[in-house]
């Protein structure tokens, strides 16, 4: 069986939520930890320049984004589904939401209660990647509390008919990504009790997944097994995408972040873009980046 590698760093909310994805799939994993701040010359010879966190490795085939990185998942071991029923793919937008407009008010009560709780070189980083300008960001920590506050209590309200997770009977990707913002929040001594009994309940049921069987590998031992390895066939590319298989191409998120990734566009629809790229480490990777949040230029 291929091996599947998560690139992340214990403190990053999204790498959490992907190791409690693994863990509820029960899917064995290798586990490379990557630096917090740029450069990470190891991530980038096997994506291109995408040097954010969490990266997902299947042999060489490379997973930018958790949005991709949950269909992966998916494809990967079915069930348990992480988009449990009654909720069903609806628990998408949910996990969406979490994971961007109410993200960043995390990030204010996390970051902004105690700024030095980080590196300055960590706010430089984040600056230059996300527009998190320190001098601009903590002015506006009061705001964002109180955007973080009226998010939790949203998540408070859900669960108040009883439910023991957002998604229904079982947990899904929606608690993954609510969780994460809550448990971030602790850096700042937030807990989860201080949003009421209901949501202590259910994150102490999240945090009980735990992140399943894994072993520890260095980003070199993941950049050989790319090399050995094949990537996937990707498919076709929407006609209607004013795409067509083979061009040269550049995928950029929509921030400040300038790292583009270029390459030979070989899988294009409402879902996902796939490029081809070498490496002279690395070999030949399929690099998997969502459609949504993504601008896809000629290159």
């Amino acid at each position: 069986m291929t091996e599947v590698i998560l690139h992340h760093y214990e403190n990053s909310p999204f790498g959490q939520a992907m190791r409690l994805a693994l863990g509820l799939k029960g899917i064995d994993w290798k586990s490379v930890q990557q630096p917090d701040i740029v450069p990470k010359p190891e991530l980038s010879a096997l994506t291109g320049g995408y040097e954010r966190i969490p990266v997902l490795q299947i042999g060489a085939d490379i997973y930018c984004d958790t949005a991709v990185i949950v269909d992966a998942l998916e494809a990967l071991k079915p069930e348990p589904s992480l988009y449990p029923k009654p909720l069903g793919f609806a628990g998408r937008m949910i996990a969406t939401w979490s994971g961007g407009l109410w993200f960043m008010p995390a990030v204010g009560v996390a970051l902004g209660t105690n700024p030095a709780i980080v590196s300055e070189e960590f706010w430089e980083d984040r600056a230059k990647r996300f527009g998190m300008d320190r001098r601009k960001f903590l002015p506006m920590v009061p705001h964002l509390t109180g955007q973080f506050e009226a998010g939790a209590a949203l998540v408070a309200e859900a669960l108040a008919d009883g439910r023991d997770y957002i998604s229904g009977d079982a947990a899904g990707h929606a608690d993954l990504m609510l969780y994460m913002n809550i448990r971030f929040a602790g850096f700042a001594g937030r807990k989860p009790s201080d949003f009421g009994s209901a949501v202590a309940a259910w994150y102490d049921r999240i945090d009980d997944i735990g992140y399943g069987n894994f072993e520890e590998w260095t980003g070199q031992q993941a950049i050989a097994y790319a090399n050995a390895s094949q990537p996937v066939d990707s498919g076709s590319v929407d006609q209607n995408s004013g795409f067509s298989q083979g061009d040269r191409v550049s995928v950029k998120t929509e921030t400040p972040d300038p790292a583009a990734v270029n390459g030979m566009l070989i899988g294009l629809n409402d879902r996902e873009i796939i490029i081809q790229r070498k490496d002279e480490q690395a070999g030949t990777l399929h690099i998997h980046f969502p459609r949504l949040g993504q601008i896809l230029s000629p290159a």
